[in-house]
C-alpha cells in the first residue's frame, strides 16, 4: 500500500543515476527456532481477537488492514485447494482504471447487499461486492485519460517485456498514482466512505437515497484542514469513541469527529528537533498508516522512533502522565520502518505488544511493550530502547541475504506474526537504492530476474518472554502484495508469482509449508502492492495495477 513509494520511483525514471547505500547497522544474529511441537501448542489456544470498533461499517474490511489493530487477519476460513491453474470463469474481474489498491466492503444494506467502494485516479467507484458491477461512479478528470484502451496496452506491453527494458515502461504506469488523493479510507458505521486529501482535508461520501445501495453518490460532508496542518496526510484510523485520525509526514496529528465539524491537532515528540524532511517523494518522517486501540493508544512510526499517542476523548496527549512514549528503533539504513505498527495481545492476561520492521538494510521484527513495561525487565541487547520487548532479524530462510526490507504491515494472529520480503535480485546499478522496490518489485515484480523470494514467521512466547523464528519459507514470494491471515482455515494467503505469472499462494500457517497455489494469469493480475482479503464469505478479493479482482473456484477442498 505504497502509492507514494510508487510515485516516487516513477518521477525517478526521466533522470537515472547511481547512488549508494546507507551504511547498515551490523546485522543481529538469528533469532532462537521455536520447535514445531511447541508452535503447534501455541496455535492450538484461543486468544482474544482485536476488538471490533462500533464506528466503523460491520464488515471484514472496512479499515486498512482489516481494523483498528491493524492485523490483517479474519477468523473466517479461506480457500484449500489443491495447486492449479485457474479458469477464466473463476476469475471475477472489474477495470476502474489505475490505484484501486483497496476495496472496502460496507455493512449489509437492508436487502444483505455490501457495496465495494473503490477510490482511484479515476474517480470514487461503488460496485456490487457480489456481481463486481460498478453501480455508481463520480469520474475524475483523469478518466478520460488512464481508459481501458490505455491499460490494455499497458498490460501488452508488459507482457511481451517486464524486464530491465521496461523499466521505462513501468515509470510511465506508476507516475499515473501521483494523481491518487489517499490509499488509507475508512467507511463508518453511518455507511460513509471517509476519504483523506494529500492535504489533510477529509471528504465524506455517502448513497443520495438511503439504504439503496445503487442510488448516486453524493458528498455529505467535508472537513478543510486549517492552516497550521502542513505537509502530506498519511493514513487514517478511527478510535473506538468515533473520531478519524491522520497523520502528516512531517509529524502532526489530527483527530477529526466523523460528522467533520470538529478536529483536534497536535505534534509528535521529535519532530521539532529532527530533520523531518522527505529525502524523496514518499520517504517522509512518517511514511506509513498508525494502529489504534480501544482505550485511546495511537501507535505510529516515524523515521527513528516508535510513538503511542493517547486519545483521551478530548485531545491527543504525547504526556508521559497520560501513558503516551516515544522511543527510539534500530535504523541502520537511515529511511525507518516500511511498515504500518500492528498490535498484538488483547486479552486482559495476555502480554499487549505493538509491532514493526526497523530501519536496518536486513529489516528486524522489533516488539515494543505497548503499555507498561514489566518491573523486572532488563533491557535486551542491540536494542535501543528498554521498551523493546523482542527483536529478531527477518532471514527469510537465506541467512546469506544483507538486505530485506518490506513496505507491507506485519500480519499478526495471535502471538504469530507474519512478514515478506520485497527487495528485488539483481537490481540494475542504475536504479537508486531507495526506489528499487517500487519500480522492480511493483511492475516488473513477477519477472524471475528481478522477484524476491522468502516469507517468515515470527512468534512471542509470553511465558519465557521471548521472540522467536517460527519458520521460514525461502522457497515461496510475495512481491508487493499485503498478505492475509485465515485463521479459520490455519493459513496465510498472499498474491506471489511463479514462471512469471501471477499467483495466489497459501502456505500453512503453523508448519510454513506451502498447502496450494492457484495459477491467476498474466500481468493484469499484478498485485501491485495491494492487499489480499477473505471476504465473509471465504473468497479472495485484491486489486490489480488497473482494477478490482474476486476469485471464485467452481470447487475447492475446503472452502467454506
Amino acid at each position: 500500500m505504497k502509492l507514494r513509494l510508487w510515485a516516487a520511483a516513477a518521477a525517478l525514471m526521466g533522470s537515472l543515476t547511481v547512488t549508494g547505500c546507507s551504511q547498515s547497522a551490523e546485522l543481529l544474529p538469528a533469532a532462537p527456532i521455536m520447535s514445531a511441537e511447541a508452535l503447534a501448542a501455541a496455535d492450538a489456544r484461543s486468544y482474544a481477537t482485536p476488538p471490533r470498533n462500533p464506528f466503523a461499517a460491520d464488515s471484514p474490511y472496512a479499515i486498512p488492514h482489516g481494523d483498528s489493530a491493524q492485523s490483517d487477519m479474519t477468523t473466517v476460513a479461506g480457500p484449500v485447494d489443491v495447486s492449479r491453474a485457474l479458469l477464466p470463469e473463476e476469475i471475477r474481474s472489474t477495470f476502474v482504471g489505475p490505484g484501486a489498491i483497496i476495496g472496502y466492503l460496507s455493512g449489509r444494506y437492508p436487502d444483505g447487499r455490501r457495496i465495494l467502494w473503490v477510490n482511484a485516479v479515476n474517480g470514487v467507484f461503488k460496485l456490487d461486492a457480489e456481481s463486481y458491477e460498478i453501480l455508481q461512479h463520480i469520474p475524475s478528470p483523469h478518466a478520460q485519460t488512464y481508459t481501458r484502451e490505455w491499460a490494455d496496452a499497458a498490460i501488452a506491453s508488459f507482457n511481451a517485456d517486464n524486464g530491465g527494458a521496461a523499466l521505462r515502461k513501468a515509470g510511465e504506469v506508476m507516475m499515473a498514482l501521483s494523481d491518487l488523493s489517499g490509499v488509507y479510507i475508512v467507511i463508518g458505521a453511518n455507511n460513509w466512505l471517509y476519504v483523506g486529501g494529500k492535504d489533510g482535508s477529509i471528504t465524506a461520501y455517502g448513497d443520495e437515497v438511503e439504504n439503496d445501495p445503487a442510488s448516486p453518490i453524493v458528498v455529505k460532508a467535508r472537513f478543510s484542514p486549517p492552516d497550521e496542518l502542513q505537509g502530506p496526510m498519511v493514513g487514517m484510523n478511527v478510535t473506538y469513541d468515533g473520531w478519524l485520525v491522520m497523520t502528516s509526514e512531517q509529524g502532526q496529528i489530527v483527530a477529526v469527529s466523523m460528522d467533520l465539524t470538529q478536529h483536534r491537532l497536535a505534534r509528535l515528540r521529535h519532530s521539532d528537533t529532527e530533520d523531518v524532511s522527505a529525502p524523496s517523494p514518499g520517504m517522509g518522517w512518517i511514511r506509513n498508516s498508525l494502529a489504534i486501540d480501544d482505550s485511546g493508544g495511537i501507535y505510529i512510526a516515524s523515521r527513528n522512533h516508535m510513538h503511542k499517542v493517547v486519545w483521551t476523548g478530548d485531545r491527543l496527549s504525547t504526556d508521559e502522565t497520560d501513558g503516551a512514549w516515544s522511543e527510539p528503533y534500530r535504523n541502520g539504513g537511515g529511511s525507518g520502518s516500511g511498515s504500518t505498527p500492528t498490535l498484538m495481545g488483547f486479552g486482559p492476561n495476555e502480554d499487549h505488544l505493538v509491532v514493526i520492521t526497523d530501519g536496518d538494510e536486513r529489516m528486524n521484527l522489533t516488539v515494543f511493550w505497548r503499555d507498561g513495561i514489566p518491573d523486572d525487565w532488563e533491557q535486551l541487547p542491540n536494542a535501543p530502547s528498554r521498551r523493546i520487548a523482542g527483536i529478531a532479524p527477518a532471514t527469510m530462510g537465506n541467512p546469506e541475504l544483507t538486505a530485506v526490507q518490506s513496505e507491507q504491515s506485519v500480519a499478526v494472529a495471535g502471538y504469530g506474526a507474519f512478514v515478506v520480503n520485497n527487495t528485488p535480485r539483481n537490481p540494475p546499478m542504475v536504479l537508486p537504492a531507495a526506489h528499487r522496490i517500487g519500480l522492480l518489485s511493483g511492475p516488473l515484480g513477477s519477472n524471475p530476474e528481478f522477484q524476491p523470494f522468502g516469507v517468515q514467521r515470527f512468534q512471542w512466547d509470553p511465558q519465557t518472554r521471548t521472540l522467536y523464528t517460527a519458520w521460514e519459507n525461502a522457497e515461496v514470494s510475495s512481491p508487493n502484495c499485503v498478505p492475509w491471515i485465515s485463521t479459520g482455515s490455519n493459513q496465510v494467503y498472499f498474491i506471489g508469482a511463479r514462471d512469471n505469472q501471477w499467483t495466489l499462494e497459501s502456505v500453512d500457517w503453523t508448519t510454513g509449508r506451502s498447502t496450494f497455489h492457484w495459477t491467476i494469469g498474466d500481468q493484469a493480475y499484478n498485485s501491485s502492492f495491494a492487499p489480499v482479503v477473505v471476504d465473509d464469505l471465504g473468497r479472495i478479493f485484491y486489486g490489480t495495477t488497473f482494477g478490482r479482482v474476486r476469485i471464485e473456484p467452481r470447487a475447492t477442498a475446503g472452502a467454506n
